[in-house]
């Protein structure tokens, strides 16, 4: 048996390394024995391998709740987690030995969605609407469990607005060391002073990487050495953007912070506006906030130039000033102690992403109709177009039946709810007319008989002039 499984914290008291998340994920699941309390889902946050499905699952244990689990592994497209997650959420059913289970008498079953941040296009479409949903109505604790919260809050603002977020930090190392000889010695294993330090170090706060180095290495031995523990390779490990924040704002390392960009998934322009909305609030000396805009502004003149020149070597020295660059222009000790922001562009372009759609295909439908461009519908013509369609029933009509809008679209062109009553007057009024046909009609007129051809009178015949020559002429050819 793998010894993760084998080994795994049965309770949230075995749980290493992070007490306060653990203290504050019980506190929550017994506020659900008093009713359905305010933040009816918890969001866990943490790098893989620090314990958050294992903290999860060990509530549901200590709780006495049967667990509904979806992961990455599972089908999570919106109706999958409606037939799943949400009707869990909302009926009683059965235990896991198959007691029925009355949530009117306090017994609650635990919805755990793992790998919530990851949905992806078309393979888990409408799945983000659904959990919003989930979020806000469900009558079951919920927990959603992420590696970056950043992405999760991007396409899911009820994440950040209705939950409690917990996060997890990585074990320190006498907390690992601590538990790996708890395995070792339950498996009769002796190690050289030093191997489990080793083991720790290389696993970077992955406690499931630590147990899986160790059991590799106690695999048909019975003492482990220093020099086979050298023999582990160190743990790839990735950040997320509130760690680098944290890096460039927050700590006095300016190799640190350079260090951190290299090993966070992001690319310039999306760091420099995570830098340009946390920078106002974490430099509160003005001498600090005017050498910090300083060097975002050099970044975005590199940025220019990676537009301007398709030459993206300049990418590297944005990263480099916007990291160690703005790390070095705080010159004084005054820290900030409010959250780190998300940035508020990536907030609006995600909430109006269906009004922009909205308006792009209305652009479209009009270039077409009146034989011009996108970009001069929507900077000269919409707004006129607006106003008559606002102002205007007949035209309103004959606009909606010409372009084929739709409910949506035409809401949009009212400033009304698609479901309005009068968006849906002019689609009641356009069924009762008359449909069109693709081509004008034509009176009909009663087939006269065609006319007989007169013949062409017989032409004379061409007379070839003979010649007495023997030479022949152009006529007899």
């Amino acid at each position: 048996m793998d010894w993760t499984e084998k080994y795994r914290p049965q309770s949230l008291d075995d749980v290493i390394g992070n007490p306060a998340a653990v203290n504050a994920l019980r506190s929550w699941a017994e506020a659900w024995r008093k009713g359905i309390p305010e933040k009816r889902a918890v969001v866990l946050i943490g790098t893989p391998g620090i314990g958050k499905t294992t903290s999860a699952e060990a509530l549901a244990r200590d709780m006495g709740w049967s667990v509904i689990e979806m992961n990455a592994s599972d089908q999570r497209t919106g109706d999958a987690i409606e037939n799943i997650a949400v009707r869990g959420s909302k009926f009683n059913t059965f235990s896991d030995d198959g007691l029925y289970m009355d949530s009117g008498k306090g017994e609650r079953k635990l919805i755990i969605l793992d790998e919530a941040d990851n949905f992806f296009g078309n393979t888990d479409r409408g799945a983000i609407p659904v959990i919003t949903r989930l979020i806000k109505e469900t009558l079951q604790p919920v927990i959603l469990i992420v590696n970056d919260y950043y992405e999760l809050t991007r396409k899911c603002s009820a994440a950040k607005t209705d939950t409690i977020q917990i996060t997890f930090q990585k074990p320190k190392v006498p907390s690992m060391v601590k538990a790996l000889n708890k395995i070792a010695e339950n498996e009769g294993v002796t190690v050289d002073p030093g191997v489990m330090e080793i083991i720790a170090e290389k696993a970077s706060g992955d406690m499931r990487a630590a147990v899986r180095n160790l059991e590799s290495l106690c695999l048909g031995q019975s003492h482990v050495t220093i020099e086979m523990a050298d023999t582990v390779s160190s743990r790839d490990k990735r950040n997320d953007m509130y760690s680098l924040m944290s890096a460039i704002f927050r700590s006095s390392d300016a190799m640190k912070a350079r260090r951190m960009l290299m090993d966070t998934d992001t690319d310039p322009p999306e760091l420099e506006l995570w830098v340009d909305e946390n920078l106002p609030y974490e430099f509160l000396d003005n001498g600090d906030l005017v050498r910090g805009y300083e060097k975002l502004s050099r970044a975005d003149i590199f940025l220019g130039r990676v537009n301007r020149r398709q030459y993206y070597g300049f990418w590297s020295y944005a990263g480099d000033t916007m990291s160690a660059g703005i790390n070095t222009a705080r010159m004084t000790n005054r820290y900030s102690r409010d959250r780190l922001h998300f940035p508020s562009y990536l907030s609006k372009m995600s909430r109006s992403k269906n009004v922009r759609a909205l308006r792009k295909s209305i652009d479209l439908k009009l270039a077409i109709y009146l034989h011009t461009s996108t970009r001069r519908v929507d900077l000269d013509i919409l707004p006129y177009v607006k106003q008559i369609v606002s102002n205007d029933p007949a035209l309103r009509l004959s606009i909606t039946r010409e372009l084929e809008l739709e409910p949506e679209e035409l809401g949009f062109l009212m400033d009304k709810k698609p479901d309005s009553k009068d968006v849906k007057a002019v689609f009641m009024e356009l069924e009762s007319l008359p449909v069109r046909r693709s081509e004008p009609q034509v009176d009909e007129v009663p087939k006269q008989p065609p006319k007989e051809q007169s013949k062409p009178a017989p032409q004379p015949e061409k007379q070839t002039v003979k010649k007495n020559n023997n030479q022949a002429s152009l006529f007899d050819f």
